[in-house]
């Protein structure tokens, strides 16, 4: 996910809030979205109709919320549909029962905290999470380190510049491994002199304006 994000120009994080609920575990698929109000989950039974295989559901509220929208039996409905995962800007619950069943998620919160199914909202709508903006069909990644959206016209782009990132990174690698230090292999020592960085050697000026 991270070489995704970094070979797309370091765009499409979802930002630090959205976590994971399980550790180990990768997810690639295509958005159906939801946007609904706090505290009501009452559109994303709605939603539950229209994902298939391969979707991953991302619901948004119209205002912050952290109640539990989501939980064991969502999960057991979209498994059914071979839904790959859930990415929630709200709270998520049954978390232990999640991860036994093997439904991924990835939330802004986890909370027990209830809710009703009062009032309506949208479906495969456009959606926002930390200023990323998130299109029905999009491509969600997910892993432990977080969510990145793809716009959906720039898949094969990402496909192409995440695999010359990674053949970059293996060399990179190849060379850590041979003992060569990444301030010759990327230049930067030349950077160090231009900003004044001076080198001492360990305990120069140890001490110094200090009382004997």
């Amino acid at each position: 996910m991270a070489t995704v994000h970094e070979a797309m120009g370091r765009t499409g994080l979802l930002g630090p809030g959205i976590r994971p609920i399980q550790q180990g575990v990768r997810v690639a698929g295509t958005a159906v979205t939801v946007l609904s109000r706090p505290g009501d989950n009452l559109v994303i039974h709605a939603a539950v109709e229209q994902c298939g295989e391969g979707d991953v559901l991302v619901v948004t509220t119209t205002s912050p919320s952290t109640d539990g929208m989501f939980g064991e039996l969502f999960a057991t409905a979209l498994k059914r549909r071979d839904v790959r995962g859930l990415v929630v800007d709200a709270g998520v619950r049954d978390t232990a029962e999640l991860r036994e069943m093997g439904f991924p998620a990835w939330s802004a919160a986890v909370s027990a905290q209830g809710t009703v199914k009062a009032t309506g909202g949208s479906v495969n709508v456009r959606v926002a999470i930390d200023g990323q903006v998130i299109h029905p069909g999009d491509v969600i990644l997910a892993d432990d380190d977080g969510v990145v959206v793809v716009p959906r016209e720039r898949a094969r782009e990402a496909v192409e510049a995440s695999e010359a990132r990674e053949r970059k990174e293996a060399a990179s690698r190849a060379a850590f491994l041979d003992g060569r230090l990444g301030l010759d292999r990327y230049g930067l020592r030349e950077k160090l002199a231009r900003l004044g960085v001076v080198y001492r050697a360990y305990g120069d000026g140890a001490g110094e304006g200090e009382g004997s």
